[in-house]
């Protein structure tokens, strides 16, 4: 009986110790439960505040610029002549075919009249849809006869809504990917300010409306966000597929909107071929990559009617061979350091060589001769050698086509922008060094998660698409709005991210998670607040300044031609001039600014010929073999000041021509003596 009672007193002293660590286990169950729940709800608060914030800056941006563009031309108040004349340049070109889809009786008779076009370039019938980027007027024009808006919304107003509308995309896209980047919505913020405070350097939408890239840039960044996603590691089977289908989609809206997307994409290959071979990025999601440019590009190649230009670019041939080079070296990541860089090497030379040979194959076999002024200029403009060709040289003398001025760093120095942006770039640039030298001496990769915390694949993407846009930039002018706006993106992010922090704090042996956390909360706050106390006021006074566009001669001269010009007439002058000609008139032109096609180059320097120094009959017949009926000419070139001498449009037309000894003895003889050279006989006689 005793043994009996004390093996009762063991199990009820175990029952009762069973009990008390089972309510032990529940506890801790329920404190972690509850920690968890609150991190759950923190971070769908965040989400949901981050998510609001992103959305209300784009939309307070693309309000901001489209006040701007109010009050700078009182856009609601002017003539509808003035309102067309004010799309300058080619803008008014791409604008007139959306005005010709909403004068033509059906939206087939639409078509067909840009399918067979024979006004945009007189005495040829052209198809608009294969040599142009303008499926976007074609979609909008179609939305606003679908819709039913026409009683409250003219057609004008349809179309510059739907450009700001997509800059409020465009900063959403730039505010994601920061706060992707850097984990935290406030960087998003701070990039997303920063673009609109540097409005000068980072668009020229409220001034260039209908222009390609105002189009193409805000797919363009969505793409960009939708990369940094897909790098992230872990991601979920569905997360993916749904992210590689966001990726797809913009990349192709990006190519269908601009003729200069293969060049853009070529350099965004570029950056994934120089982070695969260094083993930063995931061989297969770049794989991926690869295709879903070469596919949308073909895609856009169908819908603009096989387009040569596009099948002849280089993106398609380099990414091509890329693929078929990696079936030649499927060991390329293995060995040793020096056995590495000689593989990379060996696949870089196979590569281009590849690139190369498959480009001039398609060239040669397709008669492809589109794009060689670009290839001209480039070769010009890196000191290849000069040249007497008058596109080359109409590009090299015009300031968009130069070099990025310094006093645009100036202005992105007074944001503080750029200092951010030089401060990050430079940990970053070490950081990658590093890794990349890491992971090319280390074949195993065992410091795999090492390097991925030091530098993750999203990051590292960032980073070397930021330097390649970068030395685009500084080398042609024009390119500088893929920079700077990512130069938001990338500054922000740095500001922002606990990795940077970390890595600075350890170095001066001053580490704690709140000091890292302290560290990066705190500089971009201060930051904002800057910001906002020294350009706020200057942005107010922005908005109240009220102005009035004022063109009186243009305007008097498209009402003259649409008054006493027969309907079938033809134009010729200054490609500029001429898609105002046809965006506010309808009048036949002889030649245009788009200038992505050999014969109409040819055309164009034809007919400048009026400005040139060459008989007033060899002129005369050069028009009349493009049906001319009037001609259009302009003081401000007959007496251009805009261009230095050498780089006047009457001084390049004497290069190409050969003239150019007689003239520069002229001119070298009067600057002698301290005399203004006078106009040239044939010139004056001409104007």
């Amino acid at each position: 009986m005793t043994t009996i009672r004390q093996r009762r007193e063991i199990k009820v002293a175990e029952a009762y110790e069973d009990n008390q660590s089972q309510e032990e286990e529940e506890e801790l169950e329920r404190q972690l439960l509850n920690i968890y729940t609150g991190r759950g709800l923190w971070k769908i608060l965040s989400f949901t505040i981050g998510g609001t914030i992103g959305l209300c800056i784009g939309f307070l941006t693309s309000v901001y610029l489209a006040t701007l563009h109010e009050n700078d031309l009182w856009f609601s108040n002017i003539k509808e002549v003035e309102r067309e004349i004010s799309f300058r340049t080619e803008c008014g070109l791409y604008y007139s075919y959306y005005k010709q889809m909403l004068q033509a009786p059906t939206i087939s008779k639409g078509f067909h009249g840009l399918i067979y076009d024979n006004k945009t370039e007189s005495m040829r019938t052209i198809n608009l849809l294969e040599r142009m980027n303008i499926y976007q007027e074609v979609f909008l024009s179609i939305l606003y006869r679908v819709l039913p808006i026409q009683t409250y919304l003219e057609p004008v107003y349809f179309y510059i809504y739907t450009l700001f509308g997509l800059q409020a995309m465009y900063v959403t896209a730039l505010y994601v990917t920061s706060w992707l980047l850097s984990g935290t919505w406030l960087s998003g913020l701070l990039a997303a300010l920063w673009y609109v405070i540097n409005r000068i350097d980072t668009t020229r939408v409220e001034f260039t409306i209908p222009l390609r890239e105002n189009w193409a840039l805000p797919f363009f960044a969505v793409q960009i966000a939708a990369i940094t996603h897909l790098l992230r590691p872990h991601l979920q089977p569905l997360c993916e597929r749904l992210t590689l289908l966001a990726v797809f989609i913009s990349t192709f809206l990006f190519s269908l909107t601009w003729q200069f997307n293969q060049f853009m994409m070529l350099m965004q290959a570029l950056v994934l071929f120089i982070l695969d071979c260094l083993n930063m990025l995931p061989t297969t999601k770049v794989t991926w990559l690869y295709i879903i440019q070469v596919t949308s590009l073909l895609l856009v190649c169908v819908l603009q009617f096989f387009n040569s230009m596009i099948l002849g670019s280089l993106l398609i041939s380099f990414n091509l061979s890329v693929l078929i080079a990696r079936k030649f070296q499927k060991n390329l990541k293995t060995g040793s350091f020096l056995n590495r860089l000689w593989k990379l090497l060996f696949h870089l030379a196979l590569v281009l060589c590849l690139t190369i040979f498959l480009n001039s194959f398609i060239k040669q076999f397709l008669n492809l001769k589109s794009d060689e002024h670009i290839f001209k200029f480039l070769k010009a403009k890196f000191g290849f050698g000069a040249t007497r060709d008058f596109d080359a040289n109409l590009y090299l003398c015009e300031e968009a086509f130069g070099l990025l001025p310094f006093n645009t760093l100036e202005r992105l120095s007074h944001t503080l922008l750029f200092y951010a942006y030089m401060f990050v770039l430079s940990i970053m640039v070490i950081v990658a060094v590093v890794v990349a030298l890491r992971n090319l001496s280390d074949s195993t990769n065992v410091h795999k998660g090492k390097c991925t915390i030091l530098l993750k694949p999203g990051t590292a993407y960032n980073l070397m698409h930021s330097i390649l846009f970068g030395c685009l930039a500084f080398s042609t002018m024009r390119m500088k709005y893929l920079w700077t706006s990512h130069m938001c993106v990338f500054a922000s992010f740095g500001l922002c991210s606990s990795d940077v922090w970390e890595l600075l704090l350890k170095l001066v042996h001053l580490y704690t998670p709140k000091r890292m956390k302290m560290m990066r909360y705190s500089v971009p706050v201060l930051i904002l607040i800057y910001l906002c106390y020294k350009f706020w006021p200057g942005m107010m006074a922005e908005l109240s300044e009220l102005r009035e566009f004022y063109d009186p001669d243009t305007v008097e001269l498209m009402n003259w031609i649409k008054s006493n010009t027969p309907r079938k007439a033809v134009f010729a002058g200054s490609m500029q001039l001429l898609a105002g000609v046809k965006l506010c008139t309808g009048r036949t032109l002889t030649n245009h600014p788009h200038y992505e096609d050999k014969g109409l180059r040819e055309r164009t320097k034809e007919v400048y010929q009026i400005y040139a120094k060459r008989s007033p009959e060899e002129v005369y017949s050069l028009l009349r073999s493009f049906g001319t009926d009037y001609v259009i000419l302009e003081d401000s070139i007959c007496y251009e000041r805009r261009h230095n001498r050498g780089c006047r449009l009457r001084d390049l037309l004497d290069i190409a021509n050969g003239h150019v000894s007689t003239v520069v003895t002229l001119f070298t003889e009067y600057l002698l003596r301290g005399q203004e050279p006078p106009p040239r006989k044939e010139c004056v006689v001409l104007c």
